[in-house]
């Protein structure tokens, strides 16, 4: 009798490093901003309280970037850090969202 064993994928296990997992929480939170800030009509848009959720998920999309990084020098440390600062401009905009109404 053969068992199959079901394996959890990577993106899963919080104990692990994932950029897949990082990225993916950066912009799926972006995209739920722009939705709850009334996005597609630009004569709509509101803040909502929220995307405070938002902004802490996107700030847990970094952070979980920010463990990918390595001690020593490559193109895979460069590429990861081009991730940072895009995740930056995630938060920047969904704080621009949150604050634009006021």
């Amino acid at each position: 009798m053969v068992e199959t064993v079901s394996r959890r994928l990577l993106i899963f296990r919080l104990r692990q490093r994932s950029l897949v997992r990082g990225i993916v929480l950066s912009l799926a939170s972006f995209m739920a901003s722009l939705f709850l800030a009334g996005f597609p009509h630009i004569e709509k848009l509101h803040g909502s309280s929220w995307q405070i959720v938002s902004l802490l998920v996107a700030a847990w999309g970094m952070a979980e970037t920010v463990r990918c990084l390595r001690g020593k020098w490559s193109l895979y440390h460069a590429g990861v850090l081009l991730l940072l600062y895009s995740d930056l401009m995630i938060l920047t905009l969904i704080v621009f969202l949150v604050a634009y109404p006021l």
